[in-house]
């Protein structure tokens, strides 16, 4: 059996902060707005990955009206969803997922990303596509005021050993 989700997220750029994508630190001289380190990435494939296990979004999960959760690394939260993956029996197939952003360009840092990501879901960084897109300058994003991203992953039922 296969589950397919789909995940999206915004967050401001702000000065003050770090710029934290797909758990990089990216060299800018802004970062993103967010009750946690802001990883838009991340955080879009969070929510696809809750939403092919049809359980709530990650702001239900993890609320930013919660302390504890306050500037926390993104990359705890994807391992503790990953978690309730492997608990309900699923492994991921594949990922697939952009990064837009006017500015600064994302391409250096993708292959960093792509081993730390698939490192934390157990998968083959060939499984696991990141994308860097513009907005040609059209919108908030196109305009340098916040960065977005979307994800697609594709769960299956692990199959049961028989010995």
């Amino acid at each position: 059996m296969y589950r397919i989700g789909i995940g999206y997220d915004i967050h401001k750029l702000i000065e003050g902060r770090d710029l934290i994508i797909g758990g990089v630190k990216i060299t800018h001289e802004k970062g993103l707005l967010g009750h946690s380190d802001a990883d838009v990435l991340i955080h879009a494939l969070i929510d696809a990955m809750l939403g092919a296990l049809a359980l709530d979004d990650i702001g239900t999960l993890f609320p930013d009206t919660d302390s504890k959760y306050k500037d926390i690394d993104s990359t705890i939260l994807l391992k503790r969803v990953y978690d309730l993956i492997k608990e309900k029996g699923y492994q991921i197939v594949n990922v697939d997922s952009n990064i837009i952003a006017q500015a600064p360009k994302m391409m250096p840092y993708i292959p960093k990303m792509k081993e730390i990501l698939a490192h934390i879901l157990e998968i083959n960084p060939q499984d696991f596509s990141i994308k860097a897109k513009t907005k040609e300058n059209l919108d908030a994003v196109g305009q340098k005021l916040a960065i977005e991203a979307n994800a697609v992953i594709l769960l299956q039922k692990q199959m049961k050993k028989m010995y």
